[in-house]
């Protein structure tokens, strides 16, 4: 009884890793078809307007901004061109205001990475009726399990990104929270959903491992996307990574604002990078599922 459960766990979390190893040239409208675009839509929609009232409006209502209120005047700003208002609560403390955003961003990115998980299971699924619900069953009892070590992943991932930080430039002994916050806001933002989604990636040699290792390796490093829960994983990892690089040009312009201590300007880049991904991987799939949509409907009128 034991070797069959075994047999059954390890099976059905195989079967949906070994669908991303799809021949790239096999019939993509059947990716199109299972794929709920009205929810996805949706849930896009909420889960980036959530993620600028996390950027813009929580660190304005934290408590911790009435005793940062009184160090606000040592920040160093030019009197000729003050700070507006709206900013005064986000610049005050960028360590407090960096950890209610990663605060929020974790919240997000759970909820988040439970739609893609499940959206890749329906899809990933193959066999009879009795057999998807047996392996969906055996990966929904590892469903906490796989987010405990998705997250111990993106903890992991965090210190590396801090190190990473370090050596393109970050100070190395001062403002170590501020650098550690940063690398942990993205950290979350790029590996928690494709962790929880599609596996944490590792060197053993065991089926399971490979096919993990060899999806990550080829959405991430080749940039091969197959389906549109491919790229709404990839798009804003890449997003982000790419908005806290370009996030880092105005801290060396002598504009002697607020806004410009480390490391708020890279940390938003990568909110705005991540968000702007998302909407445009969400524009990309609706595109192409309407592309093969007409091609479809023009095969079955000559069929006809």
């Amino acid at each position: 009884m034991g070797k069959k459960k075994l047999t059954l766990k390890s099976s059905s979390t195989a079967a949906v890793q070994s669908n991303a190893l799809a021949d790239d040239t096999a019939d993509s409208s059947q990716d199109s078809s299972f794929f709920p675009f009205a929810r996805y839509t949706s849930v896009v929609g909420v889960n980036s307007s959530l993620m600028v009232f996390v950027g813009l409006f929580l660190p304005r209502s934290t408590t911790l901004f009435d005793g940062a209120k009184s160090n606000a005047s040592t920040q160093a700003t030019s009197r000729d061109r003050p700070q507006h208002s709206f900013l005064e609560p986000i610049t005050a403390n960028p360590v407090s205001t960096l950890v209610y955003v990663c605060l929020g961003v974790i919240v997000l990115q759970a909820w988040w990475s439970a739609w893609l998980r499940d959206w890749w299971i329906d899809y990933s699924l193959k066999g009879t009726r009795d057999d998807k619900k047996m392996q969906k069953q055996s990966l929904d009892r590892r469903k906490l399990s796989q987010l405990g070590k998705a997250w111990i992943f993106a903890a992991g991932t965090s210190v590396f990104f801090h190190a990473v930080t370090v050596l393109l430039g970050a100070p190395l002994f001062s403002y170590v929270p501020q650098t550690y916050l940063f690398a942990l806001l993205l950290a979350v933002l790029t590996v928690v959903p494709p962790a929880y989604t599609f596996g944490i990636p590792s060197l053993s040699s065991d089926t399971e491992s490979l096919l993990t290792r060899l999806n990550w390796i080829r959405m991430f490093a080749e940039f091969r996307i197959y389906n549109p829960i491919e790229r709404a994983v990839v798009y804003p990892a890449v997003g982000a990574v790419l908005g806290s690089w370009l996030g880092v040009i105005p801290i060396a312009l002598d504009w002697d604002r607020p806004w410009q201590a480390w490391p708020l300007t890279p940390a938003y880049g990568a909110l705005v990078g991540y968000i702007t991904a998302s909407l445009a991987a969400l524009t990309v799939s609706g595109i192409k599922a309407l592309a093969e949509e007409h091609l479809r409907s023009l095969r079955d009128s000559k069929q006809n």
